[in-house]
Protein backbone atom coordinates (compact mmCIF):
# COMPACT_ATOMS: atom_id res chain seq x y z
CA UNK A 1 0.00 0.00 0.00
CA UNK A 2 1.63 3.24 -1.31
CA UNK A 3 1.04 5.68 1.72
CA UNK A 4 2.50 8.72 0.22
CA UNK A 5 0.36 10.80 -1.35
CA UNK A 6 -1.08 10.91 1.78
CA UNK A 7 1.67 11.28 3.95
CA UNK A 8 2.31 14.82 1.71
CA UNK A 9 -1.04 15.87 2.48
CA UNK A 10 -1.06 14.89 6.15
CA UNK A 11 1.85 17.39 6.04
CA UNK A 12 -0.09 19.97 4.39
CA UNK A 13 -2.55 19.71 7.12
CA UNK A 14 -0.18 20.19 10.09
CA UNK A 15 1.44 22.94 8.36
CA UNK A 16 -1.48 25.27 7.29
CA UNK A 17 -3.39 24.50 10.80
CA UNK A 18 -0.42 25.23 12.81
CA UNK A 19 -0.29 28.66 10.71
CA UNK A 20 -3.90 29.10 11.58
CA UNK A 21 -3.01 28.10 15.40
CA UNK A 22 0.00 29.99 16.07
CA UNK A 23 -1.59 33.51 16.19
CA UNK A 24 -3.40 32.41 19.35
CA UNK A 25 -1.34 31.67 21.17
CA UNK A 26 -0.46 33.65 24.47
CA UNK A 27 -2.84 35.87 22.94
CA UNK A 28 -4.20 38.38 25.66
CA UNK A 29 -7.94 38.66 23.32
CA UNK A 30 -8.30 34.65 23.32
CA UNK A 31 -11.78 33.70 24.71
CA UNK A 32 -12.09 30.04 26.56
CA UNK A 33 -15.44 28.68 26.03
CA UNK A 34 -16.40 25.47 27.87
CA UNK A 35 -18.18 22.89 26.08
CA UNK A 36 -20.48 20.51 27.50
CA UNK A 37 -18.70 17.55 28.66
CA UNK A 38 -16.64 20.20 30.80
CA UNK A 39 -13.64 20.92 28.46
CA UNK A 40 -12.33 24.11 27.11
CA UNK A 41 -12.44 24.91 23.30
CA UNK A 42 -11.26 27.64 21.77
CA UNK A 43 -11.52 29.56 18.07
CA UNK A 44 -7.79 28.21 17.62
CA UNK A 45 -9.46 24.91 18.08
CA UNK A 46 -12.39 25.66 15.88
CA UNK A 47 -10.65 27.26 13.13
CA UNK A 48 -7.83 24.92 12.51
CA UNK A 49 -10.62 21.93 12.45
CA UNK A 50 -13.07 23.60 9.86
CA UNK A 51 -9.59 24.55 8.00
CA UNK A 52 -8.32 20.59 8.05
CA UNK A 53 -12.21 19.36 7.00
CA UNK A 54 -12.21 21.84 4.17
CA UNK A 55 -9.02 20.65 2.49
CA UNK A 56 -9.80 16.58 3.15
CA UNK A 57 -13.49 16.76 1.40
CA UNK A 58 -11.37 19.03 -1.50
CA UNK A 59 -8.66 16.93 -1.85
CA UNK A 60 -10.59 13.24 -0.82
CA UNK A 61 -14.17 13.99 -0.84
CA UNK A 62 -14.68 9.93 -0.24
CA UNK A 63 -12.85 10.26 2.58
CA UNK A 64 -14.70 10.29 6.39
CA UNK A 65 -13.65 12.57 9.05
CA UNK A 66 -13.72 12.37 12.93
CA UNK A 67 -12.99 15.48 14.80
CA UNK A 68 -12.81 16.55 18.15
CA UNK A 69 -15.33 19.52 17.57
CA UNK A 70 -17.40 19.05 14.66
CA UNK A 71 -18.31 15.56 14.98
CA UNK A 72 -18.01 12.15 11.99
CA UNK A 73 -18.98 11.96 9.15
CA UNK A 74 -18.67 9.09 6.38
CA UNK A 75 -17.22 6.81 9.53
CA UNK A 76 -18.03 3.28 7.10
CA UNK A 77 -15.77 4.88 4.45
CA UNK A 78 -12.46 2.96 3.77
CA UNK A 79 -9.96 5.79 4.66
CA UNK A 80 -11.25 8.37 7.69
CA UNK A 81 -8.75 10.82 8.89
CA UNK A 82 -9.24 11.74 12.45
CA UNK A 83 -8.62 14.88 13.98
CA UNK A 84 -7.79 16.71 17.49
CA UNK A 85 -7.20 20.18 16.12
CA UNK A 86 -5.37 21.24 19.20
CA UNK A 87 -4.83 18.04 21.76
CA UNK A 88 -3.49 19.85 25.04
CA UNK A 89 -6.44 22.51 25.05
CA UNK A 90 -5.96 23.76 28.85
CA UNK A 91 -2.76 23.51 28.26
CA UNK A 92 -2.38 26.26 25.27
CA UNK A 93 -5.45 28.25 27.01
CA UNK A 94 -2.42 28.78 29.68
CA UNK A 95 0.30 29.84 27.30
CA UNK A 96 1.78 26.51 28.21
CA UNK A 97 3.70 25.16 24.79
CA UNK A 98 2.92 21.15 25.67
CA UNK A 99 0.08 20.67 23.08
CA UNK A 100 -0.08 19.99 20.08
CA UNK A 101 -2.22 18.86 16.80
CA UNK A 102 -3.24 15.10 16.05
CA UNK A 103 -4.04 13.86 12.70
CA UNK A 104 -4.67 10.05 11.56
CA UNK A 105 -5.45 8.30 8.49
CA UNK A 106 -7.28 5.18 9.01
CA UNK A 107 -7.74 2.68 6.64
CA UNK A 108 -10.92 0.12 7.11
CA UNK A 109 -10.48 1.41 10.82
CA UNK A 110 -6.76 0.91 11.54
CA UNK A 111 -4.69 3.95 11.69
CA UNK A 112 -2.12 3.62 9.40
CA UNK A 113 -0.47 7.09 9.63
CA UNK A 114 -0.31 9.24 12.68
CA UNK A 115 1.02 12.63 12.76
CA UNK A 116 2.14 15.12 15.82
CA UNK A 117 2.67 18.48 15.39
CA UNK A 118 3.91 21.19 17.28
CA UNK A 119 3.73 24.37 15.57
CA UNK A 120 5.84 26.69 17.81
CA UNK A 121 8.23 24.59 17.90
CA UNK A 122 8.02 23.64 14.42
CA UNK A 123 8.36 19.77 15.05
CA UNK A 124 6.49 17.32 13.24
CA UNK A 125 6.97 13.84 13.50
CA UNK A 126 4.66 11.63 11.20
CA UNK A 127 4.77 7.34 11.73
CA UNK A 128 3.38 4.81 9.67
CA UNK A 129 3.60 2.10 12.32
CA UNK A 130 7.41 0.86 10.52
CA UNK A 131 8.90 3.61 10.23
CA UNK A 132 8.73 7.16 12.68
CA UNK A 133 10.40 10.59 11.34
CA UNK A 134 10.70 13.92 13.17
CA UNK A 135 10.95 17.03 9.84
CA UNK A 136 11.98 14.26 8.03
CA UNK A 137 14.51 12.71 10.35
CA UNK A 138 14.37 9.10 11.78
CA UNK A 139 13.95 8.71 15.66
CA UNK A 140 13.44 5.89 18.00
CA UNK A 141 12.42 5.34 21.63
CA UNK A 142 15.60 4.70 23.40
CA UNK A 143 16.25 1.65 25.10
CA UNK A 144 15.09 1.51 28.34
CA UNK A 145 13.71 -1.66 29.77
CA UNK A 146 13.13 -0.89 33.65
CA UNK A 147 10.65 1.57 35.34
CA UNK A 148 13.68 2.50 37.81
CA UNK A 149 15.79 3.77 34.57
CA UNK A 150 12.79 5.40 33.09
CA UNK A 151 11.10 9.18 32.72
CA UNK A 152 7.62 8.98 33.69
CA UNK A 153 5.25 11.11 32.15
CA UNK A 154 1.56 11.76 32.49
CA UNK A 155 -0.96 14.76 31.44
CA UNK A 156 -3.00 14.80 34.84
CA UNK A 157 -1.08 13.48 38.30
CA UNK A 158 -5.13 13.55 39.22
CA UNK A 159 -6.72 11.51 37.04
CA UNK A 160 -5.12 7.90 37.60
CA UNK A 161 -6.82 8.01 40.65
CA UNK A 162 -10.21 9.16 39.13
CA UNK A 163 -10.21 6.61 36.21
CA UNK A 164 -8.05 3.89 37.21
CA UNK A 165 -6.46 2.04 40.08
CA UNK A 166 -4.40 5.57 41.52
CA UNK A 167 -2.42 3.23 44.23
CA UNK A 168 -0.76 1.31 42.00
CA UNK A 169 0.35 4.73 39.58
CA UNK A 170 1.29 6.38 43.03
CA UNK A 171 3.57 3.17 43.24
CA UNK A 172 4.94 3.12 39.75
CA UNK A 173 5.79 6.44 39.93
CA UNK A 174 7.87 5.87 43.23
CA UNK A 175 9.70 3.52 41.25
CA UNK A 176 10.73 5.85 38.30
CA UNK A 177 14.14 7.78 37.93
CA UNK A 178 11.96 11.05 36.69
CA UNK A 179 8.09 11.83 37.25
CA UNK A 180 7.25 14.54 34.76
CA UNK A 181 3.72 16.32 33.65
CA UNK A 182 5.26 16.75 30.08
CA UNK A 183 2.02 15.47 28.72
CA UNK A 184 -1.30 15.23 26.18
CA UNK A 185 -0.02 14.63 22.89
CA UNK A 186 3.58 16.08 23.93
CA UNK A 187 4.31 13.51 26.29
CA UNK A 188 3.78 10.71 22.99
CA UNK A 189 6.21 13.06 20.63
CA UNK A 190 8.88 12.72 23.46
CA UNK A 191 8.45 8.95 23.94
CA UNK A 192 8.65 8.10 20.52
CA UNK A 193 12.10 10.78 19.92
CA UNK A 194 13.84 9.28 22.67
CA UNK A 195 13.48 12.09 25.42
CA UNK A 196 11.20 9.99 27.48
CA UNK A 197 10.46 6.40 28.43
CA UNK A 198 7.02 6.01 29.34
CA UNK A 199 3.73 8.14 28.82
CA UNK A 200 0.22 7.02 30.90
CA UNK A 201 -2.66 8.84 30.10
CA UNK A 202 -5.94 7.00 32.24
CA UNK A 203 -8.47 8.09 30.56
CA UNK A 204 -8.80 9.16 26.44
CA UNK A 205 -10.97 10.08 23.46
CA UNK A 206 -10.92 8.28 19.85
CA UNK A 207 -9.17 11.75 18.72
CA UNK A 208 -6.51 11.57 21.07
CA UNK A 209 -5.38 7.67 20.06
CA UNK A 210 -5.26 7.14 16.67
CA UNK A 211 -2.26 9.10 15.70
CA UNK A 212 -0.04 7.54 18.68
CA UNK A 213 -0.67 4.09 17.18
CA UNK A 214 1.77 4.03 13.88
CA UNK A 215 3.64 7.23 15.72
CA UNK A 216 4.71 5.20 18.93
CA UNK A 217 4.96 1.58 16.68
CA UNK A 218 6.98 3.27 14.27
CA UNK A 219 9.83 4.48 16.41
CA UNK A 220 9.79 1.11 17.98
CA UNK A 221 7.77 1.30 21.26
CA UNK A 222 5.14 -0.44 22.78
CA UNK A 223 1.02 1.26 23.03
CA UNK A 224 -1.61 -0.52 24.45
CA UNK A 225 -5.00 0.49 26.62
CA UNK A 226 -4.30 0.85 30.89
CA UNK A 227 -4.76 -3.49 30.82
CA UNK A 228 -2.75 -4.44 27.89
CA UNK A 229 -5.16 -4.87 25.32
CA UNK A 230 -5.84 -3.30 21.75
CA UNK A 231 -5.55 0.68 21.75
CA UNK A 232 -8.01 0.97 18.84
CA UNK A 233 -10.68 2.26 19.81
CA UNK A 234 -9.62 1.96 23.78
CA UNK A 235 -10.56 4.58 26.42
CA UNK A 236 -6.92 4.61 27.92
CA UNK A 237 -3.61 4.85 26.61
CA UNK A 238 -0.14 3.34 27.85
CA UNK A 239 2.86 3.69 25.69
CA UNK A 240 6.14 2.62 26.57
CA UNK A 241 9.87 2.77 24.86
CA UNK A 242 10.48 -0.79 24.97
CA UNK A 243 8.42 -4.38 25.15
CA UNK A 244 10.55 -5.11 28.59
CA UNK A 245 9.64 -1.69 29.96
CA UNK A 246 6.05 -1.84 28.95
CA UNK A 247 5.21 -5.67 30.80
CA UNK A 248 6.99 -3.27 34.03
CA UNK A 249 4.73 -0.97 33.36
CA UNK A 250 1.27 -2.92 33.13
CA UNK A 251 2.81 -5.23 35.77
CA UNK A 252 2.95 -2.59 38.27
CA UNK A 253 -0.20 -0.88 36.97
CA UNK A 254 -2.32 -4.15 38.00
Amino acid sequence: MDLSPYRDFMIELAQRSGERIKPYFANPELVVETKSDATPVTLADKGAEELMRHMIHERFPLHGVMGEEYGSEDLDAEWVWVLDPIDGTKAFASACPLFGTLIALQHRGNPVLGAIHQPLLGQLVIGDGFRTELNGRPVRCRPTRTVEHATLLTSDPLNPAKYQDGRAFDQLAGRAKLVRTWGDCYGYLLVATGWADVMCDPVMNPWDIAALIPVIRGAGGVITDWQGRDPVGAGSIIASATPELHREVLAALG
